[in-house]
């Protein structure tokens, strides 16, 4: 072979490697689209279980709430694993699914777990039952507590829907009570009350008055009683509770209009629970940020 046809067939194989390289990757990346164009989060078994944290109650709704919610994750982002615990009442309780995943990690090593509360403020839950239970098995588990859901904007929306699924609608008249579970630590209450003006401007400026079922001021029916005395007899309750139980009912029965559901498997709140969850995870790494807002709708 000549000197320039052995030039030809160099230059033939380098193109013939470079168009197989443009086409591995270009597969790989398509790979990871849906067919819709939107990206596919690839988790892989490095990534850490995201433990989602519910309170526990004795009504039954309350179990079955949270697991629907927890499907919308799944659905959002297959391959993550997903687990439950509960502070109390119900199984599983959050200390056994800890050790759970620890004996896991001392069979296969590599185990990291991410905390995400499905709690709608700070409070002693978040602030001290979490970082309690993650310390228990910190010799043999690597977990992060990732913020509580609110406030947020996403939060915000599946407000919205719940009270327009209700009925609500906006008028001269009308008012909005955001009954919350309630604290006594003022962090808890402050973010109730930065959730009840982002429901407000949300609702185009209609009042949201902040209230709460227990351990804080104002009770549902004050908070009715103060919007009335302003003129809104037309007033509805948002129920800032991720799932049925005792304070969602007690707060509901003071309604003297209309109450909306708890916020359950509403999409937005599972959008949230990643977007915590995705928080968390960028924030033991250097220079990473959050995966971009779940859009797709489950």
């Amino acid at each position: 072979m000549t000197e320039q046809a052995d030039r030809a067939a160099c230059t033939f194989d380098s193109t013939a490697e470079l168009l197989t390289r443009i086409t591995t990757q270009l597969g790989t990346q398509l790979h990871h689209l849906h067919r819709n164009g939107t990206r596919r989060h690839m988790s892989t078994p490095q990534s850490p279980t995201l433990v989602a944290v519910a309170h526990g109650s004795r009504d039954p709704r309350a179990l079955r709430t949270v697991t629907a919610l927890l499907d919308r994750v799944r659905a959002l982002r297959p391959g993550l694993r997903v687990r439950l615990g509960h502070i109390e009442l119900n199984a599983p309780l959050l200390t056994d699914t800890l050790d759970e995943l620890a004996d896991r990690t001392a069979r296969e090593g590599g185990g990291e777990a991410v905390l995400v509360p499905l709690l709608l403020s700070r409070g002693h839950h978040v602030k001290h039952d979490l970082p309690g239970a993650a310390a228990a098995v910190r010799d043999r588990l690597r977990v992060r507590v990732a913020a509580p859901l609110g406030p947020h904007p996403l939060l915000v929306e599946a407000l919205a829907d719940r009270l327009t699924e209700a009925g609500w609608t906006a008028g001269d008249r009308a008012g909005v009570v955001l009954a919350a579970a309630g604290s006594r630590d003022p962090e808890s209450a402050a973010d109730t009350r930065r959730t009840a003006r982002l429901l407000s401007e949300r609702l185009g400026g209609v009042p949201v008055l902040p209230a709460y079922a227990s351990a804080a001021a104002p009770t549902v029916a004050q908070a009715v009683r103060a919007l009335a005395a302003r003129g809104r007899h037309r007033t509805a309750v948002a129920s800032c509770f991720t799932a049925p139980g005792l304070f969602a009912t007690r707060s509901a029965a003071a309604a003297p209009w209309t109450a909306a559901e708890p916020l359950g498997a509403h999409p937005a709140m599972a959008r949230l629970v990643l977007h915590r969850y995705d928080e968390a995870v960028a924030a033991a790494v250097p220079h990473a940020h959050p995966q971009p807002l779940e859009l797709a709708s489950a």
